[in-house]
């Protein structure tokens, strides 16, 4: 949905919930120090501490430090590591008063109390950064000042689409980059292929090249919904991030390692969302028109499994975190990351790692977030469990704390210190 249909909801929302926003930052305040208790840590950059403290200050980690004290959150025997990053969602997307997928006849208000919804649910699954696939300008700010309670938000405007070598010179796309600049994106969309199924190219080589080095100009990322072919040209043109990659062969996943191109493949989790709400999702645009045809989901599945598998062999390829989290997904990307150690034939650290110190690398952040070190924001999860020795331990995330407030902690397994 365009940022016109988003904006004036998002807009009633700041008002309806300023009563309640209030409230929010009173049983959610930052304080000036806190000491966090830690039997096992995973420090987002493979690394496993063990029995240490962690200092927070403001909305900063301060040191670490086994001795710190007096502690006010005891997080013993949990596993806590930096708050996940999510490469890709579209918080855009839900499900109408019919229960379909909403488009375009969603009234402004819908839309935005939806995304401020999913933005809440992605949050207290533990997700505290992630780039949002729909222009959520608004929402991205209002979630920066305080004014309601998400995930780090970076989005785009609007994507950039093609329809072969005929349709934008490379200065015509240039311009288009420096448009989406000024209009406040932090990143750009590509679509350089077609869909899952058909995947030929939309853009020309001389296109892509010009679409990403006007953004590299211009201080932005570029994201790259790539498949087959797509997927060389994309990585030749200098572009940030391979998004998806299903056709990709050996030598491109070896071209992309080669250029240090980031890779965004879905196990998962898409596709299985798909399959569970095919009633939801036939017959609304680019979807099959009956449920019958979702079929073709369960023969794609264990393709992009293969591909995973193939890339995870491939030294030195950048692997990061990415759900393409749609309607029906928010609150639950975690599943991606069973998805791809389950099925894909990911390392479980590697897992963590892609969606931490790796994750921030790839949206340029590996200074400020995904790693638990002095100097970073504090953005600090635990779970009921050691996803190193069982990957489900990601459903069950227990503590939030999003640059230095708590938004989720659970009374059995935290002893907040007293007044």
């Amino acid at each position: 949905m365009r940022s016109s249909t988003i904006i004036p909801g998002i807009c009633g929302i700041l008002s309806v919930c300023a009563a309640a926003q209030r409230a929010c930052s009173q049983t959610l305040p930052r304080s000036a120090r806190i000491v966090i208790a830690a039997s096992t840590v995973l420090d987002g950059r493979g690394r496993e501490l063990h029995d240490t403290r962690i200092v927070v200050e403001g909305s900063t980690i301060v040191t670490i430090d086994p001795k710190a004290g007096p502690v006010d959150y005891d997080l013993r025997g949990l596993t806590v590591l930096p708050g996940w990053i999510d490469a890709h969602v579209h918080l855009n997307w839900f499900f109408g008063n019919d229960g379909k997928l909403a488009g375009a006849q969603a009234t402004p208000e819908e839309a935005a109390y939806a995304a401020a919804s999913n933005a809440w649910l992605t949050l207290m699954a533990g997700f505290t950064t992630v780039q949002n696939m729909g222009s959520l300008g608004t929402l991205r700010d209002a979630i920066a000042k305080g004014k309601l309670p998400g995930p780090r938000i970076l989005t785009v405007v609007e994507a950039l689409t093609g329809r072969g070598e005929q349709t934008g010179t490379p200065e015509e796309i240039r311009a288009y980059v420096r448009k989406q600049k000024e209009a406040g994106a932090d990143l750009i969309k590509i679509y350089a292929s077609g869909g899952m199924r058909q995947g030929a190219m939309t853009l020309s080589q001389d296109q892509l090249n010009a679409a990403c080095d006007e953004a590299r100009r211009q201080g932005l990322r570029t994201l790259v919904h790539a498949y087959r072919d797509a997927v060389r040209a994309t990585t030749l043109a200098g572009c940030t991030e391979v998004e998806h990659g299903l056709g990709a062969t050996d030598d491109d996943l070896r071209l992309m390692s080669e250029r240090g191109t980031f890779f965004d493949p879905q196990a998962g989790l898409l596709l299985e969302t798909y399959i569970r709400f095919k009633a939801n999702y036939a017959g609304t645009p680019f979807y099959p028109p009956s449920e019958a045809g979702f079929a073709v989901f369960d023969t794609i599945l264990p393709m992009n499994h293969e591909l995973l598998r193939r890339a995870v062999r491939i030294p030195g390829l950048k692997i990061v975190f990415g759900t393409d989290a749609v309607a029906g997904a928010h609150g639950r990307n975690a599943e991606e990351f069973i998805d791809r150690v389950r099925d894909g034939g990911v390392d479980p650290m590697a897992a963590m790692v892609s969606a931490n110190s790796l994750g921030a690398e790839a949206l340029g952040m590996a200074d400020r977030i995904g790693s638990i070190a002095p100097g970073r924001e504090a953005d600090i999860i635990a779970l009921a469990g050691n996803p190193l020795r069982d990957i489900t331990a990601v459903r069950r995330v227990v503590f939030v704390m999003k640059g230095g407030i708590v938004y989720k902690s659970s009374p059995s397994a935290t002893r907040p210190r007293a007044p």
